[in-house]
């Protein structure tokens, strides 16, 4: 079943009635060609439910949906896992957006570290921020997320650093880490997140990974220096493309346990 996102205000739960606006229009009209009578589900960002309806009018600017229920969704993860990315080459970066989403980050921060070899300047920037952020908001449709991720504005290792010394738990892959005895611990300590916050709203979890080539050991030490903790994936060295992927799915797998 086909998912989107709409305004809080275009929802009359009492009227059961339901209005898509904007872009979707034509990509349901035209790119889906669904017809009347068709079921949808729909979310509205920030809010863990699922509304479903059924489409009665396709109009050229809107579409007028019958409500058919609501139910709490449950999809979004106890935590907001913020993925510090540094910018890899190529395209690489689209597919960790993509997939990342799907695995439930919260928020995902493109990082210019000392290995990065993209070097974005503001023009360009601009761009790929938002197409990012239009692939971010695909894939939450496709996984029927709550939420669509933000793709921040690409941030220096020092300001990445700065901003998640503050979170409940920041973590940093890298290969001269302790075994995986002390990473065990670690995880241990992000699954009783979801139980045992007790401050405002959900618990914060940053994860920091490198570009090709990983981080420098400068890099490594601010990281440490600022309470960011060093954790090791094993005894395989994993692609920049592959380490955040790992690193959620662990992520959730604890937390999920402990919920």
């Amino acid at each position: 079943m086909y998912h989107f996102f709409v305004e809080e205000s275009n929802i009359d739960v009492a009227g059961k009635k339901v209005i898509i606006e904007g872009g979707d229009v034509n990509h349901i009209r035209n790119v889906l060609r669904m017809r009347i009578g068709e079921e949808i589900s729909a979310g509205v960002t920030g809010e863990d439910k699922e509304y479903r309806f059924a489409i009665a009018e396709l109009g050229e600017d809107k579409i007028v949906c019958d409500l058919l229920f609501v139910k709490e969704a449950g999809v979004e993860s106890p935590a907001q896992i913020v993925l510090y990315q540094g910018l890899p080459k190529a395209d690489k970066m689209e597919m960790i957006i993509q997939k990342c989403v799907e695995l439930g980050a919260f928020r995902i921060v493109p990082v210019a570290c000392s290995r990065s070899v993209v070097k974005l300047d503001a023009k360009k920037e601009s761009g790929k921020i938002a197409r990012w952020q239009a692939i971010s908001e695909a894939a939450a449709k496709q996984s029927k997320r709550s939420v669509i991720p933000e793709i921040s504005s690409v941030m220096s290792m020092k300001e990445a650093i700065a901003e998640a010394k503050d979170m409940d738990v920041a973590i940093i892959p890298y290969e001269l880490a302790e075994g995986m005895e002390a990473t065990a611990e670690v995880f241990a300590e992000i699954g009783k997140l979801g139980t045992e916050h007790t401050g405002a709203g959900k618990p914060q979890i940053a994860v920091f990974i490198g570009p090709e080539g990983g981080f420098t050991p400068e890099e490594v030490k601010l990281a440490e220096e600022n309470g960011v903790k060093p954790i090791s994936l094993g005894k395989r060295i994993l692609r920049t493309e592959t380490a955040g992927l790992a690193v959620i799915s662990w992520i959730d797998f604890c937390l999920e346990v402990q919920a």
